[in-house]
């Protein structure tokens, strides 16, 4: 479903914002946010999709807003798939993420710290205050522990351990929290993935406006990725085996299609962040504060027209900002790999470029190291003819697909020595980009590091992945990455000055 601010979070109980970016001074005189009366509210099943409705809301901004503070682009900056892009001076905090002069007051990072938390806040509200007395309210319960496990899957594998808020607070002293363990989180998110999925709905089951919700299929999934991400590979290979049987899921015939308006939550798709035109906005009503329901970032990341001169190009995209450029590194990888079908739906050379009519205005332009990206594209298709098109984007970020449970599952079966299962899942992936089988005569590992590479560029992996195999010194070293400090950001130091319970000694190493 696209849906509609109107339908944002209606009672303020939950809290909206982290658990310590708010005044305490502000709650000492008023009831305990987490006092809910059932005569007042989450009595219907209506009421309670209303607070659902809301964390999604929470995601939706956190991934794309007009604040400039996007989870999207946080995740795949320190990569090196990727570089900032636009000027130097532009979106410091982006382009301190890129360079690796990362600052504990990164407003980049605060902002998706926050709003992580807001989302918790409000799967916590339902988790904690309805009762399960309708089929619906049983769905909704567990949609909402599927929900804040995933938060707090992307906290600990951005932060490490962080604070673990499982009920809202009820008094002043609740708001301070310590670090929980990087152990004690993936303990909470195992238990909140394993007590939602035997209650959540098939994909299928979901009507046409509710595809943007959380099914069984993405929470086991996710699942999977924390089993995997735990180095819990037979428990892993396990859960993500349970998606592929499901035969709910498939690869899109084409992979350029995967990120066209026309496969949205199509075969390939577990979990969106969905986004609307609906507002038309223009230049005089955009929210630049956030909370747009358009997906700004995408014309944030379209092609600079100081670099990409698109008059007389054939191409069927329009210009952007400038952000979230190519390396030379990725376009070369495609290259080295024969990996044609992928290649060009990911990236385009400059002399390819060229051939369409384009014209390449700066060879020295801030990061342009000769690609421009394909991938998330600025297309005039994918925006509205109401209002200024730059500001109404309805892209739709993919942020679990088939391909990517295909290739965990390889990587899970592959290191709990199920090498032939393994290859079977990491064929399906290559066989769909029209190369040549893996055989168990190759070296099955770095077929995987390279796969993921490839399939999975620009998506938010391949830090990440770097970061967990042990090869961002070797793959990222050279691009300012340092060891035993940029394996995770910082904790906030907002978070630090205001919460009681963490100190500057409990901050990340190297900070």
């Amino acid at each position: 479903m696209k849906f509609s601010k109107y339908y944002i979070f209606l009672i303020g109980l939950a809290l909206t914002f982290s658990i310590t970016s708010c005044n305490e001074d502000e709650f000492l005189d008023k009831e305990p946010i987490g006092k809910l009366s059932s005569e007042t509210y989450l009595e219907t099943d209506e009421e309670v999709k209303t607070v659902i409705v809301g964390i999604y809301n929470s995601m939706q901004n956190n991934f794309s807003s007009g604040a400039w503070a996007s989870v999207y682009f946080i995740k795949n900056l320190p990569a090196d798939d990727c570089l900032a892009g636009s000027s130097p001076g532009d979106q410091t905090g982006y382009q301190n993420i890129d360079d690796f002069a990362i600052q504990t007051t990164n407003a980049k990072i605060e902002a998706i710290w926050t709003n992580f938390y807001k989302a918790i806040s409000s799967a916590n509200t339902i988790i904690n205050l309805v009762e399960a007395d309708t089929d619906a309210k049983q769905e909704m319960i567990a949609e909402a522990k599927a929900l804040r496990a995933y938060q707090y899957l992307e906290l600990v594998t951005m932060f490490g351990g962080v604070p673990l808020m499982t009920s809202n607070p009820v008094s002043s002293e609740d708001y301070h929290l310590p670090r929980s363990t990087v152990a004690e989180v993936y303990a909470q998110i195992e238990k909140d993935f394993s007590e939602a999925i035997p209650n959540l709905p098939m994909k299928s089951e979901y009507s046409a406006a509710d595809r943007y919700r959380m099914s069984k299929g993405a929470a086991q999934a996710y699942y999977g990725k924390a089993l995997l991400y735990q180095e819990k590979y037979a428990a892993a290979a396990s859960e993500l085996a349970a998606v592929i049987s499901s035969s709910e899921y498939d690869l899109e015939p084409n992979f350029a299609d995967v990120w066209s308006k026309e496969t949205e939550f199509g075969q390939e798709s577990l979990f969106e962040v969905s986004y609307t035109a609906q507002e038309g906005y223009d230049w005089g009503n955009f929210p630049w504060g956030g909370g747009n329901e358009n997906n700004i970032e995408v014309q944030l990341q379209g092609p600079r027209g100081n670099l990409f001169n698109l008059s007389g190009s054939s191409l069927d995209i329009v210009n952007g900002w400038g952000f979230n450029m190519p390396s030379a590194k990725i376009g070369q990888a495609f290259i080295d790999a024969g990996d044609t079908e992928r290649g060009n739906a990911t990236v385009m050379s400059a002399a390819d470029f060229e051939a369409t009519g384009g014209v390449i205005e700066d060879d020295n332009a801030h990061d342009y190291e000769g690609f421009m990206r394909m991938k998330y594209v600025t297309r005039s298709s994918e925006t509205s003819e109401s209002g200024v098109p730059e500001l109404n984007y309805t892209t739709n970020w993919r942020l679990m697909r088939y391909a990517d449970v295909l290739l965990m599952a390889a990587e899970a079966y592959h290191f709990s020595s199920q090498d032939p299962q393994a290859l079977v899942e990491m064929n399906k992936v290559r066989s769909r980009a029209g190369l040549a089988d893996i055989t168990a005569a190759d070296n099955i590992f770095q077929a995987i590091v390279t796969e993921r590479q490839l399939e999975l560029a620009f998506e938010g992996s391949r830090y990440w992945d770097l970061v967990r195999w042990d090869l961002a010194v070797q793959e990222l070293g050279s691009l300012g990455y340092t060891a035993n400090k940029h394996e995770l950001f910082p904790i906030p130091q907002n978070e630090i000055i205001a919460n009681n319970s963490i100190s500057d000694t409990d901050q990340n190493p190297g900070y």
